[in-house]
């Protein structure tokens, strides 16, 4: 144990971690059979150069690199852990921006630049049951962002034949090379600005509940067994 966190402090070796792992998703993309759902959804917004949140759980993070179209600016929210900064320079090499905080407990700072990126025209990325969980619950500060920046959240999801289930806390998916795949987008969810407590309360579960149940989609596409959420 003490190796793995002198290796976690050393910052070569967790710049070539990440490098490695970059690669790795080139390789599983490259190499993999891909389909993607109702990409129309994202490419309305992108063609007009409108915002929207991307949400997506956090045991999906591995391929969503790939979901997104090159040149289309996005800042992925962060969490300030050890996991959260190897997230962050992974993503970079994908030209994926990051802030970090948390959807949950980023503080006022993370919150102000959301919303100054989101109203300067840049996507953001959130998963709104990280950095922790519990797996598959939206945070309350997910819906609080869409309802402060006026932007739709759009959920997207990816699913394989050929994946791994880390016993994480988040039921990490990992992809293996030479997979079928898919990448599936929902509807945009509009969150109204004059929600109350009771309100919010209610567009977190509904935003969870749709969420569930496109990851359960996804993965019935692929002939897997759904993961359940904690």
């Amino acid at each position: 144990m003490g190796l793995v966190k002198e290796i976690g402090k050393n910052e070569s070796i967790r710049g070539a971690l990440c490098w490695v792992a970059a690669q790795y998703i080139r390789l599983v993309w490259l190499t993999g059979r891909w389909e993607i759902v109702n990409g129309h959804i994202p490419a309305e917004y992108w063609d007009r150069g409108q915002p929207f949140i991307l949400a997506f759980w956090h045991g999906r993070l591995l391929m969503m690199m790939k979901i997104w179209r090159g040149g289309m600016p996005i800042h992925m929210l962060i969490s300030g852990h050890r996991d959260g900064k190897l997230i962050a320079r992974t993503s970079a090499h994908f030209d994926i921006g990051s802030i970090e905080g948390s959807s949950s407990r980023g503080g006022a700072q993370a919150l102000r630049t959301i919303l100054k990126t989101l109203r300067g025209g840049n996507c953001i990325g959130i998963t709104p049951d990280g950095p922790r969980g519990p797996r598959m619950h939206v945070s309350a500060g997910t819906i609080n962002i869409a309802r402060l920046s006026g932007c739709p959240i759009i959920p997207a999801c990816y699913s394989s034949t050929s994946r791994r289930l880390l016993k994480s806390w988040d039921r990490f998916a990992v992809t293996f090379p030479f997979s079928r795949g898919v990448f599936t987008w929902g509807e945009p969810i509009l969150v109204p600005k004059d929600l109350d407590e009771d309100g919010v309360e209610a567009m977190r579960l509904t935003v969870q509940k749709t969420m569930i149940a496109q990851a359960a989609d996804a993965d019935r596409r692929m002939g897997v067994v759904p993961v359940e959420p904690a």
